[in-house]
C-alpha cells in the first residue's frame, strides 16, 4: 500500500521560493495519478496540480500558473513541488495524493479515486 510523506515546508516572505517534496513508498508513482493540494486556515482543500498516470496529462490551477513547477525523481520515488514568486495568499498546509485519474474542475485539478493523501506540510508566507 503506497505512503506518502510530504516536507519541505517552512516560513518564507512573500516572494521567497520553496520547493516541497512527496516521498512514495511501497510502490511506484508511475501506476498513479498524482496530485498537490492545499487548504489555507478557515478554507476548503483545493487542487494545485495533478499528473496523469505515465504523465498521460497535467493541470496547474490558475493561482500557480507561472509560478508553481512540478518535477519527479523516479529513482527516489518523489515528486517535488517548486514554489516560486510566493505570496501571502500561499499559506497552506499543502498535501500530495494519488488516486486514479487527474482531472480539472473548472480550473482546479483534482483526482478522482483518491488512495491515499500525506500528512501534509506547513507553508506559510509572510513578512
Amino acid at each position: 500500500q503506497v505512503q506518502l510523506v510530504e516536507s519541505g515546508g517552512g516560513l518564507v516572505q512573500p516572494g521567497s521560493s520553496l520547493r516541497l517534496s512527496c516521498a512514495a513508498s511501497g510502490t511506484t508513482l508511475d501506476a498513479y495519478a498524482i496530485g498537490w493540494f492545499r487548504q489555507a486556515p478557515g478554507k476548503e482543500r483545493e487542487g494545485v496540480f495533478c499528473m496523469g498516470v505515465s504523465e498521460s496529462n497535467t493541470y496547474y490551477a490558475d493561482s500557480v500558473k507561472g509560478r508553481f513547477t512540478i518535477s519527479r525523481d523516479n529513482a527516489k520515488n518523489t515528486l517535488y513541488l517548486q514554489m516560486n514568486s510566493l505570496k501571502p495568499e500561499d499559506t497552506a498546509v499543502y498535501y500530495c495524493a494519488v488516486g486514479r485519474e487527474c482531472t480539472v474542475l473548472g480550473d482546479m485539478p483534482l483526482i478522482r479515486h483518491l488512495e491515499r493523501w500525506g500528512q501534509g506540510t506547513l507553508v506559510t508566507v509572510s513578512s
